[in-house]
Protein backbone atom coordinates (compact mmCIF):
# COMPACT_ATOMS: atom_id res chain seq x y z
CA UNK A 1 0.00 0.00 0.00
CA UNK A 2 2.64 2.22 0.79
CA UNK A 3 3.64 2.65 -3.30
CA UNK A 4 -0.12 3.34 -3.52
CA UNK A 5 0.12 6.20 -1.34
CA UNK A 6 3.45 7.28 -2.71
CA UNK A 7 1.88 7.75 -6.03
CA UNK A 8 -0.86 10.14 -4.76
CA UNK A 9 1.29 12.33 -3.36
CA UNK A 10 2.95 12.43 -6.81
CA UNK A 11 -0.16 12.79 -8.30
CA UNK A 12 -1.57 15.85 -6.93
CA UNK A 13 1.70 17.10 -6.42
CA UNK A 14 2.15 17.32 -10.31
CA UNK A 15 -1.68 18.34 -11.00
CA UNK A 16 -0.67 21.47 -8.54
CA UNK A 17 2.94 22.48 -10.15
CA UNK A 18 3.45 20.89 -13.44
CA UNK A 19 0.61 21.10 -15.75
CA UNK A 20 -1.45 24.92 -15.55
CA UNK A 21 -3.18 24.40 -18.31
CA UNK A 22 -4.67 21.02 -16.55
CA UNK A 23 -2.61 18.71 -18.83
CA UNK A 24 -2.65 16.61 -15.88
CA UNK A 25 -2.88 12.59 -17.68
CA UNK A 26 -3.65 10.44 -14.40
CA UNK A 27 -6.13 10.06 -11.75
CA UNK A 28 -7.65 7.79 -8.92
CA UNK A 29 -11.32 7.97 -8.62
CA UNK A 30 -13.53 6.35 -6.29
CA UNK A 31 -16.25 3.82 -6.99
CA UNK A 32 -19.92 4.39 -6.24
CA UNK A 33 -21.34 2.06 -3.99
CA UNK A 34 -24.06 0.77 -1.90
CA UNK A 35 -22.45 2.07 1.56
CA UNK A 36 -21.44 5.59 -0.20
CA UNK A 37 -22.23 8.80 2.53
CA UNK A 38 -21.60 11.00 0.20
CA UNK A 39 -24.66 12.80 -1.29
CA UNK A 40 -24.94 12.74 -5.24
CA UNK A 41 -26.47 15.89 -6.27
CA UNK A 42 -26.78 15.21 -10.39
CA UNK A 43 -29.62 13.87 -12.21
CA UNK A 44 -30.30 10.05 -12.43
CA UNK A 45 -29.35 8.82 -15.63
CA UNK A 46 -32.80 7.89 -16.63
CA UNK A 47 -34.05 11.46 -16.97
CA UNK A 48 -30.93 12.51 -19.10
CA UNK A 49 -31.72 9.34 -21.92
CA UNK A 50 -34.96 8.41 -23.68
CA UNK A 51 -33.40 5.16 -24.77
CA UNK A 52 -29.54 3.81 -24.91
CA UNK A 53 -28.64 1.37 -27.68
CA UNK A 54 -25.89 -1.00 -27.03
CA UNK A 55 -24.30 -2.86 -29.80
CA UNK A 56 -22.62 -6.41 -28.91
CA UNK A 57 -25.19 -6.77 -25.73
CA UNK A 58 -24.52 -10.38 -25.31
CA UNK A 59 -21.00 -10.01 -25.16
CA UNK A 60 -19.18 -10.57 -21.74
CA UNK A 61 -19.08 -6.73 -20.84
CA UNK A 62 -22.19 -6.11 -22.56
CA UNK A 63 -24.72 -7.98 -20.82
CA UNK A 64 -23.51 -5.97 -18.07
CA UNK A 65 -23.95 -2.87 -19.66
CA UNK A 66 -27.17 -4.12 -20.14
CA UNK A 67 -28.02 -4.74 -17.08
CA UNK A 68 -26.88 -1.83 -15.57
CA UNK A 69 -28.92 0.13 -17.63
CA UNK A 70 -31.53 -1.60 -16.65
CA UNK A 71 -31.39 -1.07 -13.13
CA UNK A 72 -31.30 2.54 -13.24
CA UNK A 73 -34.63 2.29 -15.38
CA UNK A 74 -33.10 3.35 -18.69
CA UNK A 75 -34.87 1.67 -21.11
CA UNK A 76 -32.30 -0.66 -24.02
CA UNK A 77 -32.40 -1.44 -27.42
CA UNK A 78 -30.48 -4.31 -27.59
CA UNK A 79 -28.25 -4.73 -31.03
CA UNK A 80 -27.29 -7.93 -31.44
CA UNK A 81 -26.26 -10.99 -34.20
CA UNK A 82 -28.76 -13.96 -32.67
CA UNK A 83 -31.89 -13.15 -31.13
CA UNK A 84 -32.46 -16.65 -29.01
CA UNK A 85 -29.16 -15.78 -27.48
CA UNK A 86 -30.01 -12.81 -26.54
CA UNK A 87 -33.36 -13.74 -25.02
CA UNK A 88 -31.60 -16.48 -22.77
CA UNK A 89 -28.39 -13.92 -21.85
CA UNK A 90 -30.43 -11.11 -20.89
CA UNK A 91 -33.67 -13.18 -19.43
CA UNK A 92 -35.59 -11.64 -22.32
CA UNK A 93 -38.44 -12.07 -22.76
CA UNK A 94 -39.49 -11.62 -19.11
CA UNK A 95 -41.81 -9.33 -18.90
CA UNK A 96 -39.23 -6.28 -19.12
CA UNK A 97 -40.74 -3.40 -20.64
CA UNK A 98 -37.77 -1.41 -20.44
CA UNK A 99 -35.86 -4.11 -22.80
CA UNK A 100 -35.97 -3.99 -26.89
CA UNK A 101 -34.01 -6.96 -28.87
CA UNK A 102 -33.20 -6.11 -32.52
CA UNK A 103 -31.48 -8.55 -34.83
CA UNK A 104 -28.52 -6.76 -36.50
CA UNK A 105 -25.63 -6.97 -38.55
CA UNK A 106 -23.45 -4.42 -36.98
CA UNK A 107 -21.09 -4.55 -40.14
CA UNK A 108 -23.76 -3.05 -42.60
CA UNK A 109 -24.64 0.53 -41.99
CA UNK A 110 -28.26 -0.06 -43.44
CA UNK A 111 -29.22 -2.54 -41.23
CA UNK A 112 -27.70 -0.27 -38.56
CA UNK A 113 -30.22 2.48 -39.69
CA UNK A 114 -33.22 0.57 -40.20
CA UNK A 115 -32.70 -0.59 -36.39
CA UNK A 116 -32.30 2.36 -35.26
CA UNK A 117 -35.08 4.27 -36.69
CA UNK A 118 -37.45 1.62 -35.72
CA UNK A 119 -36.87 2.19 -32.51
CA UNK A 120 -34.95 5.90 -31.88
CA UNK A 121 -32.39 5.66 -29.58
CA UNK A 122 -30.69 9.26 -28.54
CA UNK A 123 -27.47 7.74 -26.74
CA UNK A 124 -25.56 4.57 -27.28
CA UNK A 125 -22.87 2.44 -25.83
CA UNK A 126 -20.33 0.22 -28.27
CA UNK A 127 -19.20 -3.08 -26.79
CA UNK A 128 -19.12 -4.99 -29.99
CA UNK A 129 -15.60 -6.70 -31.62
CA UNK A 130 -15.65 -8.75 -34.82
CA UNK A 131 -16.64 -9.35 -38.11
CA UNK A 132 -19.69 -8.59 -40.04
CA UNK A 133 -22.24 -11.04 -41.32
CA UNK A 134 -22.80 -9.09 -44.62
CA UNK A 135 -23.28 -11.50 -47.52
CA UNK A 136 -21.52 -9.01 -49.21
CA UNK A 137 -18.21 -9.81 -47.86
CA UNK A 138 -17.04 -13.46 -49.63
CA UNK A 139 -16.17 -16.29 -46.87
CA UNK A 140 -11.77 -15.78 -48.13
CA UNK A 141 -12.30 -12.13 -47.09
CA UNK A 142 -13.65 -12.80 -44.15
CA UNK A 143 -10.95 -15.93 -42.74
CA UNK A 144 -8.12 -13.29 -44.27
CA UNK A 145 -9.70 -10.19 -42.59
CA UNK A 146 -10.00 -12.61 -39.31
CA UNK A 147 -5.86 -13.81 -39.71
CA UNK A 148 -4.98 -10.67 -39.91
CA UNK A 149 -3.80 -11.02 -43.83
CA UNK A 150 -6.20 -8.64 -45.41
CA UNK A 151 -6.82 -4.35 -45.01
CA UNK A 152 -7.90 -5.98 -41.67
CA UNK A 153 -10.10 -2.80 -40.22
CA UNK A 154 -12.41 -3.54 -43.33
CA UNK A 155 -13.98 -6.61 -42.63
CA UNK A 156 -14.29 -5.41 -38.99
CA UNK A 157 -17.73 -4.42 -37.63
CA UNK A 158 -16.14 -1.25 -35.33
CA UNK A 159 -15.01 0.14 -38.86
CA UNK A 160 -18.37 0.29 -40.52
CA UNK A 161 -20.96 0.25 -37.80
CA UNK A 162 -18.99 2.53 -34.83
CA UNK A 163 -19.31 4.98 -37.21
CA UNK A 164 -22.59 4.65 -38.90
CA UNK A 165 -24.09 4.26 -35.24
CA UNK A 166 -22.39 8.02 -34.39
CA UNK A 167 -23.64 9.45 -37.69
CA UNK A 168 -27.02 8.42 -36.44
CA UNK A 169 -27.03 9.26 -33.37
CA UNK A 170 -25.69 12.80 -34.12
CA UNK A 171 -28.91 13.18 -35.79
CA UNK A 172 -31.41 12.22 -33.22
CA UNK A 173 -33.29 15.84 -32.53
CA UNK A 174 -33.56 14.64 -28.66
CA UNK A 175 -30.26 14.57 -28.33
CA UNK A 176 -29.91 18.63 -28.37
CA UNK A 177 -31.42 18.36 -25.06
CA UNK A 178 -28.38 15.94 -23.34
CA UNK A 179 -26.57 18.46 -21.34
CA UNK A 180 -25.67 18.69 -17.58
CA UNK A 181 -25.39 22.37 -16.44
CA UNK A 182 -25.22 23.29 -19.99
CA UNK A 183 -22.46 21.22 -20.78
CA UNK A 184 -22.91 18.36 -23.66
CA UNK A 185 -23.04 14.90 -22.52
CA UNK A 186 -21.41 11.55 -24.56
CA UNK A 187 -23.66 10.76 -27.13
CA UNK A 188 -21.82 7.72 -28.21
CA UNK A 189 -19.48 6.08 -25.79
CA UNK A 190 -17.32 3.36 -27.12
CA UNK A 191 -15.53 0.60 -25.02
CA UNK A 192 -11.94 0.36 -26.68
CA UNK A 193 -8.68 -1.63 -25.39
CA UNK A 194 -5.67 -0.29 -23.74
CA UNK A 195 -2.75 -0.81 -25.76
CA UNK A 196 -4.60 0.37 -29.09
CA UNK A 197 -1.73 2.49 -30.30
CA UNK A 198 1.40 0.95 -28.79
CA UNK A 199 2.13 -1.65 -31.68
CA UNK A 200 3.21 1.91 -33.97
CA UNK A 201 5.02 3.73 -31.50
CA UNK A 202 8.66 3.91 -32.78
CA UNK A 203 11.61 1.89 -31.24
CA UNK A 204 12.75 4.89 -28.89
CA UNK A 205 9.28 4.63 -27.64
CA UNK A 206 8.72 1.06 -26.85
CA UNK A 207 12.25 1.09 -25.10
CA UNK A 208 11.31 4.07 -23.00
CA UNK A 209 7.60 2.63 -22.14
CA UNK A 210 8.66 -1.09 -22.20
CA UNK A 211 6.26 -1.98 -19.43
CA UNK A 212 3.40 -0.44 -21.89
CA UNK A 213 5.03 -1.82 -25.02
CA UNK A 214 6.24 -5.65 -24.15
CA UNK A 215 3.06 -7.29 -22.35
CA UNK A 216 1.66 -9.93 -24.05
CA UNK A 217 -1.21 -8.75 -26.11
CA UNK A 218 0.77 -5.65 -27.55
CA UNK A 219 3.89 -7.92 -28.77
CA UNK A 220 1.58 -10.73 -30.34
CA UNK A 221 -1.37 -8.51 -31.22
CA UNK A 222 -2.98 -11.45 -32.41
CA UNK A 223 -5.04 -11.05 -35.71
CA UNK A 224 -4.04 -7.07 -35.66
CA UNK A 225 -7.49 -6.24 -33.08
CA UNK A 226 -4.94 -3.69 -31.80
CA UNK A 227 -4.77 -2.23 -35.06
CA UNK A 228 -8.84 -2.29 -36.15
CA UNK A 229 -9.68 -0.71 -32.36
CA UNK A 230 -7.35 2.28 -33.05
CA UNK A 231 -8.85 2.96 -36.64
CA UNK A 232 -12.18 2.69 -34.99
CA UNK A 233 -11.29 5.35 -32.55
CA UNK A 234 -10.39 8.05 -35.21
CA UNK A 235 -13.05 7.24 -37.10
CA UNK A 236 -15.46 8.05 -34.40
CA UNK A 237 -13.40 11.02 -33.43
CA UNK A 238 -14.24 12.30 -36.70
CA UNK A 239 -18.06 11.22 -37.36
CA UNK A 240 -19.59 14.59 -35.55
CA UNK A 241 -21.03 13.12 -32.62
CA UNK A 242 -20.22 13.91 -29.16
CA UNK A 243 -18.11 11.06 -27.63
CA UNK A 244 -16.26 9.43 -25.22
CA UNK A 245 -13.28 6.76 -25.56
CA UNK A 246 -12.65 3.90 -22.59
CA UNK A 247 -10.07 2.10 -22.79
CA UNK A 248 -9.93 -0.63 -20.10
CA UNK A 249 -6.96 -2.88 -19.33
CA UNK A 250 -6.71 -6.35 -18.52
CA UNK A 251 -10.40 -7.71 -18.31
CA UNK A 252 -10.73 -10.09 -15.54
CA UNK A 253 -13.91 -11.89 -14.19
CA UNK A 254 -11.94 -13.19 -11.00
CA UNK A 255 -10.26 -10.04 -10.30
CA UNK A 256 -12.95 -7.99 -7.23
CA UNK A 257 -15.24 -5.76 -8.42
CA UNK A 258 -16.91 -2.51 -7.12
CA UNK A 259 -13.49 -1.14 -6.78
CA UNK A 260 -11.81 2.09 -7.10
CA UNK A 261 -10.45 2.59 -10.51
CA UNK A 262 -7.42 4.39 -11.99
CA UNK A 263 -8.03 6.57 -15.04
CA UNK A 264 -5.01 7.77 -17.20
CA UNK A 265 -4.46 8.89 -20.85
CA UNK A 266 -1.56 8.25 -23.05
CA UNK A 267 -1.53 4.86 -23.69
CA UNK A 268 0.32 3.34 -20.97
CA UNK A 269 -1.99 1.81 -18.31
CA UNK A 270 -1.35 -1.79 -17.32
CA UNK A 271 -3.71 -3.74 -14.54
CA UNK A 272 -6.69 -5.13 -14.20
CA UNK A 273 -10.35 -4.63 -13.85
CA UNK A 274 -13.51 -7.00 -13.59
CA UNK A 275 -16.23 -6.20 -16.37
CA UNK A 276 -18.73 -5.44 -13.66
CA UNK A 277 -16.93 -2.44 -13.08
CA UNK A 278 -16.46 -1.93 -16.75
CA UNK A 279 -20.14 -1.98 -17.60
CA UNK A 280 -20.42 0.74 -14.44
CA UNK A 281 -18.25 3.18 -16.08
CA UNK A 282 -19.19 3.21 -19.32
CA UNK A 283 -23.07 3.69 -18.05
CA UNK A 284 -21.61 6.39 -15.57
CA UNK A 285 -20.06 8.28 -18.72
CA UNK A 286 -23.24 8.88 -20.25
CA UNK A 287 -24.28 11.24 -17.20
CA UNK A 288 -20.75 12.99 -17.08
CA UNK A 289 -20.52 16.02 -18.79
CA UNK A 290 -16.66 15.73 -17.91
CA UNK A 291 -15.79 12.44 -20.25
CA UNK A 292 -17.02 14.14 -23.47
CA UNK A 293 -14.78 14.20 -26.01
CA UNK A 294 -11.85 12.39 -24.07
CA UNK A 295 -10.17 9.30 -24.55
CA UNK A 296 -8.97 7.90 -21.15
CA UNK A 297 -7.67 4.12 -20.16
CA UNK A 298 -8.54 2.64 -17.08
CA UNK A 299 -7.94 -0.19 -13.98
CA UNK A 300 -8.95 -0.73 -10.78
CA UNK A 301 -6.88 -1.44 -7.16
CA UNK A 302 -8.21 -4.17 -5.35
CA UNK A 303 -8.93 -3.00 -2.08
CA UNK A 304 -10.81 -5.43 0.37
CA UNK A 305 -10.94 -2.86 3.36
CA UNK A 306 -14.04 -1.52 3.39
CA UNK A 307 -14.45 2.53 3.42
CA UNK A 308 -10.43 2.94 3.33
CA UNK A 309 -10.53 4.67 0.62
CA UNK A 310 -14.16 6.62 0.41
CA UNK A 311 -16.06 5.87 -3.11
CA UNK A 312 -17.78 8.87 -4.65
CA UNK A 313 -21.41 8.45 -6.66
CA UNK A 314 -19.82 10.17 -9.93
CA UNK A 315 -17.07 10.30 -11.85
CA UNK A 316 -17.13 13.88 -12.62
CA UNK A 317 -14.56 15.49 -10.58
CA UNK A 318 -12.35 12.38 -11.45
CA UNK A 319 -12.72 13.08 -15.27
CA UNK A 320 -12.41 16.82 -15.46
CA UNK A 321 -8.96 16.30 -14.65
CA UNK A 322 -8.43 14.55 -17.93
CA UNK A 323 -7.84 16.71 -21.18
CA UNK A 324 -9.96 16.17 -24.28
CA UNK A 325 -8.49 14.88 -27.35
CA UNK A 326 -8.69 17.99 -29.33
CA UNK A 327 -5.79 20.10 -27.46
CA UNK A 328 -2.14 19.96 -28.15
CA UNK A 329 -2.71 20.37 -32.06
CA UNK A 330 -4.97 17.76 -31.38
CA UNK A 331 -2.66 15.09 -30.22
CA UNK A 332 -4.13 15.01 -26.37
CA UNK A 333 -2.55 14.82 -23.60
CA UNK A 334 1.28 16.12 -23.65
CA UNK A 335 4.58 13.71 -23.91
CA UNK A 336 5.85 15.01 -20.29
CA UNK A 337 2.61 14.05 -18.82
CA UNK A 338 3.13 10.69 -20.67
CA UNK A 339 5.86 10.21 -18.77
CA UNK A 340 4.84 10.94 -15.39
CA UNK A 341 2.08 8.98 -15.62
CA UNK A 342 4.21 5.71 -16.72
CA UNK A 343 6.51 5.91 -13.75
CA UNK A 344 3.42 6.23 -11.70
CA UNK A 345 1.37 3.68 -13.30
CA UNK A 346 4.47 0.92 -12.92
CA UNK A 347 4.30 1.11 -9.32
CA UNK A 348 0.48 -0.01 -9.32
CA UNK A 349 1.18 -3.46 -11.16
CA UNK A 350 -0.49 -6.32 -9.17
CA UNK A 351 2.19 -9.12 -8.13
CA UNK A 352 5.51 -8.49 -6.08
CA UNK A 353 7.78 -8.83 -9.61
CA UNK A 354 5.32 -5.98 -10.45
CA UNK A 355 7.40 -6.29 -14.46
CA UNK A 356 4.75 -7.02 -16.80
CA UNK A 357 7.18 -7.14 -19.74
CA UNK A 358 7.87 -10.57 -18.64
CA UNK A 359 4.35 -11.93 -19.00
CA UNK A 360 3.52 -14.56 -21.16
CA UNK A 361 0.00 -14.42 -22.50
CA UNK A 362 -2.57 -15.99 -20.54
CA UNK A 363 -0.07 -15.76 -17.45
CA UNK A 364 -0.64 -14.08 -14.38
CA UNK A 365 1.32 -11.52 -12.14
CA UNK A 366 0.32 -14.28 -9.53
CA UNK A 367 2.33 -17.12 -11.67
CA UNK A 368 4.74 -15.13 -12.78
CA UNK A 369 5.83 -14.51 -9.29
CA UNK A 370 5.78 -18.09 -8.92
CA UNK A 371 7.25 -18.51 -12.24
CA UNK A 372 4.93 -20.90 -13.17
CA UNK A 373 3.94 -21.46 -16.96
CA UNK A 374 1.07 -20.19 -18.25
CA UNK A 375 -2.03 -21.86 -20.01
CA UNK A 376 -1.20 -20.43 -23.37
CA UNK A 377 2.51 -21.66 -22.94
CA UNK A 378 6.11 -20.23 -22.10
CA UNK A 379 6.99 -16.24 -23.44
CA UNK A 380 7.19 -16.19 -26.99
CA UNK A 381 5.55 -19.55 -27.43
CA UNK A 382 2.20 -18.67 -26.80
CA UNK A 383 -0.71 -20.58 -28.56
CA UNK A 384 -3.47 -18.26 -28.85
CA UNK A 385 -6.94 -19.33 -29.70
CA UNK A 386 -9.46 -16.89 -31.72
CA UNK A 387 -11.85 -17.16 -28.97
CA UNK A 388 -9.41 -15.18 -26.69
CA UNK A 389 -10.77 -11.48 -28.52
CA UNK A 390 -14.34 -12.49 -28.07
CA UNK A 391 -13.77 -9.07 -25.98
CA UNK A 392 -11.93 -6.34 -25.57
CA UNK A 393 -9.16 -5.13 -23.05
CA UNK A 394 -5.50 -5.99 -22.75
CA UNK A 395 -5.00 -9.28 -21.20
CA UNK A 396 -2.03 -8.88 -18.30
Amino acid sequence: MNSFLAAVVFITHYTACCYAFRSSSIVVSPRTSLYSSVPDNSPPLSSLVNRVAVAGATGRTGRHVVAELLSRNVPVLALVRDVDKANALLNHPSGNPLLTVCKVDLGNKKDITTAMQTTTCDAAIWCATGFSDSNEQSLLTKIRALFGFATNAKASIDAVGLPALGEIISRTNSNDDRSVGGRKLPKLVMLSSAGVTRPDWNDEKKAAYEGSAAIPIVRLNPFGILGIKRESEDKLRNCGVEYCIFRPCGLNDNWASNQRPIFSQGDVAVGRINRVDVANILVDILATPEATGKTFEGFTLANNIEGYYPPSPSLGTALSRLVPDSINGGKGVSEDAVRATYAILQQLLPGEKQDAAQLAMGQTYEQLDKNEVGRLGKRGEEVVPAGILTDVGVRA
